[in-house]
């Protein structure tokens, strides 16, 4: 059976709307125009600097990288106060692990908050790891996913990292899958466009549950 990687922000976490207020909220600050959901996710890309590079025509300073970091996030912690779990999220968690097999979370969101929201909604203990981001904002998963599967490996009797599927909602964690060498189906609830999931090159999926399936076809 495969173990399941989760993404938090915009796959278990349905917070794109909370997303999109953020952004637009710390666009007008900075004299950005408003963004659409639409043109959000046909430009997000991870590390995020190139997502305002995208937007302004050049990357930003560190300076400007700093204030666009910080009044992004003020925002968005007010704003993620209303979001909940994806649809079904619940309840596909619950029934993997009932089933026997097992389910962690790597999410570039900061540790210190993503471990009280798993709580908060009621599913910490579903997994078996939680990995969160311990140092700066904006980066790529890469490392990230392997340090996370590595310690998986410590502590699962050997988990192989061919044995897991990462699911998220962003082409970097296809990308963070690949340079870990696991598997990835990407769902299109989050933060990308289904054009710009499918040119990841794994599957995609609109549903969490249509994810999980493919997820364990992938690992027979």
């Amino acid at each position: 059976m495969a173990h399941l990687v989760w993404d938090w922000n915009g796959t278990l976490f349905h917070d794109i709307d909370a997303v999109i207020e953020a952004t637009n909220a710390s666009f007008a600050e900075l004299g950005l125009p408003p963004i659409t959901l639409e043109r959000y996710r046909e430009l997000y890309c991870v590390p995020v600097p190139k997502f305002y590079e995208r937007l302004m025509g050049r990357l930003p300073t560190a300076e400007e990288w700093a204030v666009m970091d910080e009044s992004f996030h003020r925002y968005y912690w007010r704003f993620a106060a209303k979001s909940g779990l994806a649809e079904g999220a619940a309840e596909l968690l619950a029934d993997w692990q009932a089933a026997g097999s097992t389910q962690s979370v790597c999410s570039l969101a900061p540790h210190g908050k993503l471990v009280p929201l798993l709580d908060e909604h009621g599913i910490a203990e579903r997994f078996v790891r939680v990995d969160g981001i311990t140092g700066p904002n904006g980066g790529a998963k890469g490392e990230h996913m392997v340090r996370h599967l590595t310690a998986l490996g410590g502590a699962l009797e050997g988990l192989a990292p061919e044995r897991a599927v990462v699911i998220g909602d962003a082409v970097d964690d296809a990308r963070a899958a690949a340079q870990a060498g696991a598997h990835a189906v990407l769902y299109t609830g989050g933060s990308h466009s289904r054009a710009s999931l499918a040119r990841a090159g794994v599957p995609v999926a609109d549903t969490l549950a249509e994810a999980v399936e493919i997820a364990r076809g992938l690992v027979a």
